[in-house]
């Protein structure tokens, strides 16, 4: 039987009773949650609510990193009919403020001290009431979340599971505030309905099932990892809680999942210390042979198989069993999301065994609209929409989707809302085209496309995508809107670029004078050169910004979920920008 709502999903996940539902480390070792504890834990914590006057429509806030709780307070809410609002623990004590404003939140609970304290800082801008902290902490600002979770009945509470069930498809469950490449986050009302319909068919195609084991890294305030989290405790699934992705490394070590969903920038990441590893003689010899045995074996991965050539089995534990041990070894399904992956990418990891299905969606589409599947692949697409969604492609490109798991409102913006469809089709920002199959392939971001000053369309992400690649870039920006030519804005993958200044013995006392070394620019300008080779004239990037900061979610130039925020990115190396325009502008002359 499908589930209706949130709590079909929640009570579907105690019902099958299994004894290591949730995994989460506690000092060296890992600690289990039993469908029981879960309960027990969801119980207490919903039971306090109530009794502190949280009822159906009240929205309470979670600011926390992934872990048990964050998953326990959120059953615990939507059990009441509370609305949950999702924070990104990474973001400043303003945007928290505008978000815990703008929803009228009046319950938070938050992970450790440091949030806390974010929150009380903000606390008499909002209209927060009562505060809930994770950890053990000595305050009488907030209550404390484990002796709420401990008080819950050691068996079933009839009243609040009696109460649970009168929650119904329409009602809202969760807003979501966008991550705002743009800077302008916007409140996505997404209701019990919008998610189960999504979740009902999201894994067709794919064995999902007890027994397996997930991690739960991607930040939860993302709707893509809150889906991929209830979809894989309702399949029977263990998840194992990561709080932060620089533990990610130890983690798939240590628990050995069975399916990994990430988005690109992880894998990008991979693939970078990859080929930063087989650099030198005789790795790259045997890395470029493997990759090239890969490559005539790619047909065979895509389409699901084990090649059977002796060849290929040799290149497989030679080189290819190195890369999946880097993801814990034992994976059998890899999914990216969030962000295009690029073609390129995914053909590198064909070459290397791995088989990644690329899906596509929105927080407004609860998210997934497309995805490939085991069954139904097709590299550098995002697979067909799901059965219960429709999609069309607008006279201008734009993707057009509508179905039961589309968002029907934004919080408190009635106009934006109106403005976000067109004949009962929401307009999802992207450019794309369904082919003859109906497999869906997106361009880019409608705002994103860049448009130069001769008339000339060029979409960057497949170019960032491509330059993202080469293990001495972190991240890139490509430039030309409104400009002669295209160029590119380069944030250095710092770590492999001191060690090759140090293996060239160049000499530098900061980041500042690395990259403005003249050996360090000509490195990076090849680079550049080796992917305008696989441009259209116009897309050729004729200038080089090197910048001696990394991108972050801290300091504003990446969302939470790393994507890059262009608006920011510009604005913060502005004159430089206008230097290098105006240095081609002189060089044209």
């Amino acid at each position: 039987m499908k589930p209706h709502t949130l709590n079909d999903i929640f009570f579907a996940i105690v019902d099958r009773g299994l004894a290591d539902v949730m995994r989460y480390k506690k000092g060296d070792a890992w600690a289990r949650i039993s469908a029981g504890e879960l309960y027990r834990n969801v119980a207490g914590m919903a039971l306090a609510l109530q009794e502190w006057g949280l009822v159906k429509g009240d929205r309470l806030a979670i600011l926390s990193e992934n872990r048990p709780e964050w998953a326990v307070t959120d059953f615990a809410t939507l059990l009441l009919g509370g609305v949950v609002v999702p924070i990104y623990a990474t973001l400043t004590a303003q945007q928290t403020a505008s978000i815990l404003s703008d929803s009228g939140a009046k319950f938070i609970v938050v992970s450790s001290e440091k949030q806390l304290e974010k929150v009380l800082s903000i606390k008499r801008h909002t209209a927060l009431e009562r505060a809930i902290v994770m950890d053990a902490v000595e305050t009488v600002e907030a209550e404390p979340m484990q002796r709420l979770m401990e008080s819950g009945p050691a068996l079933r509470a009839p009243e609040l599971d009696a109460h649970a069930r009168t929650i119904v498809p329409g009602d809202l469950a969760s807003i979501i505030y966008t991550s705002g490449t743009t800077g302008n986050a916007k409140g996505v009302q997404l209701t019990h309905g919008n998610f189960t319909a999504n979740l009902s068919c999201s894994l067709d195609g794919y064995e999902v099932y007890p027994g397996q084991v997930s991690i739960s890294f991607l930040p939860l305030s993302h709707v893509t990892a809150r889906h991929l989290d209830f979809a894989m405790l309702y399949h029977g699934v263990m998840l194992a809680y990561c709080p932060f992705i620089e533990q990610l490394p130890q983690v798939l070590m240590e628990v050995q999942p069975d399916i990994f969903v990430s988005v690109p920038r992880v894998y990008e990441k991979i693939h970078a210390r990859v080929e930063e590893k087989a650099k030198g003689f005789p790795k790259e010899a045997i890395y470029r042979w493997a990759l090239s045995v890969g490559q005539k074996h790619r047909p065979t991965i895509l389409a699901g198989k084990v090649p059977a050539s002796a060849e290929w089995k040799f290149a497989n534990r030679l080189v290819y069993s190195k890369v999946r041990e880097r993801l814990g070894g034992k994976v059998t399904i890899f999914v990216s999301g969030g962000a295009p992956l690029g073609r390129e990418l995914a053909t590198w990891y064909a070459d290397m065994g791995i088989r990644i299905h690329e899906g596509y969606g929105l927080t407004e589409t609860s998210p997934v609209i497309a995805i490939n599947t085991p069954k139904d692949h097709r590299l550098g697409t995002v697979g067909r929409p799901l059965k219960n969604v429709e999609v069309k492609i607008a006279a201008d490109g734009e993707i057009l989707v509508r179905g039961p798991s589309v968002f029907s409102a934004y919080w408190n913006r009635p106009e934006e809302t109106r403005n976000a469809f067109e004949d009962g089709w929401f307009k999802t920002g992207d450019i794309g085209n369904l082919d003859e199959s109906g497999f869906l392939s997106i361009t880019d971001r409608k705002k994103d496309l860049l448009k130069t000053s001769g008339g000339k369309f060029i979409a960057p992400q497949p170019i960032e995508s491509s330059l993202n690649l080469h293990a001495l870039i972190g991240n890139s920006v490509v430039l030309g809107d409104r400009r002669k030519f295209a160029s590119v804005i380069i944030s250095p993958q710092f770590a492999q670029l001191e060690d090759w200044a140090r293996a060239n013995q160049l000499l530098f006392a900061s980041r500042e004078e690395l990259v403005a070394n003249p050996r360090v620019r000509q490195l990076y300008e090849e680079i550049v050169n080796e992917v305008n080779r696989n441009l259209a004239r116009h897309e050729t990037l004729k200038k080089v910004l090197l910048v001696p900061d990394e991108f972050t979610a801290e300091d504003g130039t990446l969302t939470p979920t790393m994507k890059l925020r262009r608006q920011a990115i510009e604005v913060r190396y502005h004159k430089l920008i206008r230097e290098l325009y105006e240095e081609g502008r002189r060089a044209d002359a």
